[in-house]
């Protein structure tokens, strides 16, 4: 796949995002509303789109140990490298830390990487093990920080971090894909129409997630010239550095090759989560940082795809 032809596959997605974007600098629709079809597309259009796809797939392909043990070994060495840097920076709160690893290190799933996984191979299933990865392991380790550093009197640390966790583990896109798993399993036979429903709601995820996105860049604006060096770092680092990294471990740590060496890298060039700014709300650490990573880092990633692609591709 060329350079061009990738970037015919991403029209769609620079369609639905550019849209948003447009209709928001004009007023047409409110900036504001964006957490209204955010909130759509996480809570109930990308967990139906996740079920059905999971339920009906080979788990066997689907969870490839392999590739998944190369990619979490490259987070984890991501993880280590982004931490000692931010120490050596003066970086010295642990909350900061963490929200920087979270920047550069977790990938925007629902909202970036399957509408664009979709478009490119008409599938998003190779992410769903990332998710669940991401979600279960590299989310707690964030929360964990995060809460034991907060200043709550009212509860106990122990307490804080219990209902935090909790929270993680039961948000709609892991119960979904947790649901999905278990009824593949049990090979428990759901009707064509409960299925065929699921497909329906499904179906918006892609284009709503991403006009979600696009409406909160158009509100927000992007100033390039207000991006600090720390900004252009951790960017750099989450659309460059860390796919490259993926690749070199996946490949020639793991003997990762073929489709799933191009599905890490293409994942690992996923832009920062977009629940990095709630997560710098809820701890108020790095708002302003975090606002600016997100919206900066999809820009990015939007305009490094095609090139990734053709790279993917031919290494």
């Amino acid at each position: 796949m060329g350079a061009v032809e990738a970037l015919e596959k991403l029209a769609p997605v620079i369609l639905a995002f550019g849209c948003g974007v447009v209709l928001a600098r004009r007023k047409v629709v409110p900036a504001e509303s964006s957490k209204a079809f955010a909130d759509y597309a996480f809570l109930f259009a990308v967990p139906c789109y996740l079920f059905g796809n999971i339920y009906s797939s080979d788990l066997g392909a689907l969870f490839n140990w392999r590739a998944i043990t190369g990619y979490a070994t490259a987070a984890g060495l991501a993880v280590v490298l982004v931490g000692s840097l931010a120490w050596a920076c003066g970086v010295r709160e642990p909350r900061g830390i963490a929200l920087r690893v979270m920047a550069a290190v977790q990938v925007n799933t629902a909202y970036f990487a399957v509408p664009v996984f979709i478009m490119l191979f008409g599938n998003a299933a190779p992410i769903f093990p990332v998710l669940l990865f991401q979600v279960c392991v590299l989310s707690l380790v964030v929360i964990a920080v995060m809460e034991l550093g907060r200043a709550d009197r009212t509860r106990s640390r122990g307490r804080q971090l219990g209902a935090a966790v909790g929270a993680s583990l039961l948000t709609p896109l892991v119960i979904a894909c947790n649901a999905g798993i278990l009824l593949n399993l049990l090979s428990v036979r759901l009707p064509h129409t409960v299925l065929d429903s699921f497909a329906f709601v499904g179906d918006s995820a892609s284009p709503v997630a991403l006009f979600a996105l696009g409406l909160h860049l158009g509100g927000a604006g992007l100033s390039v010239r207000g991006t600090t060096l720390e900004e252009a770092g951790i960017i750099a680092f989450k659309c460059v550095v860390f796919p490259l990294l993926a690749f070199a471990v996946a490949r020639y740590g793991f003997g990762v090759r073929g489709d799933w060496l191009r599905y890490l890298v293409l994942i690992a060039a996923m832009p920062a989560p977009q629940n990095l700014f709630i997560f710098a709300q809820r701890y108020e650490v790095g708002i302003d940082m975090s606002a600016a990573l997100v919206i900066k880092s999809s820009v990015a990633a939007l305009v490094l795809l095609p090139l990734l692609v053709q790279w993917a591709q031919r290494a």
